[in-house]
């Protein structure tokens, strides 16, 4: 799918969650899962929350046009993450080597690089 962000087309694959998809997300998966698509039928502005997600991911939400409307960086465990404005669609992009460049566009090179395993062990 394509998704337009500051006058970009970013080409995301992700996978469209069923009904259960919804509920569970990226909850229990590793890092380098799929990307995921929610989609709803009506314009929402629900609630997202990280709880059993143990890598951060970045949250994206579409309106029907596939028009960026709020993008967030979600730590694992955090307890309720929403956009600003209502939304149709939300991108969840895992940070992983694939998704590198995506998520640079929206955050940045700096933000975007997994933290090296040597520094993983300490905290």
């Amino acid at each position: 799918m394509k998704i337009h962000y500051k006058n970009k087309s970013i080409e995301i694959f992700a996978k469209k969650v069923s009904p259960i998809g919804k509920v569970l997300g990226l909850m229990f998966k590793s890092k380098e899962t799929d990307n995921l698509l929610f989609e709803f039928k009506n314009k929402t502005k629900m609630k997202i929350h990280s709880f059993f997600v143990f890598f951060k991911f970045l949250a994206v939400w579409l309106d029907e046009k596939n028009n960026v409307v709020d993008f967030k960086i979600v730590e694992p465990f955090e307890f309720s993450v929403s956009p600003k404005k209502p939304f149709r669609k939300l991108v969840e992009l895992p940070f992983n080597d694939k998704n590198r460049k995506t998520i640079s566009i929206f955050v940045g090179k700096s933000s975007a690089r997994p933290l090296p395993s040597s520094i993983k062990r300490k905290i």
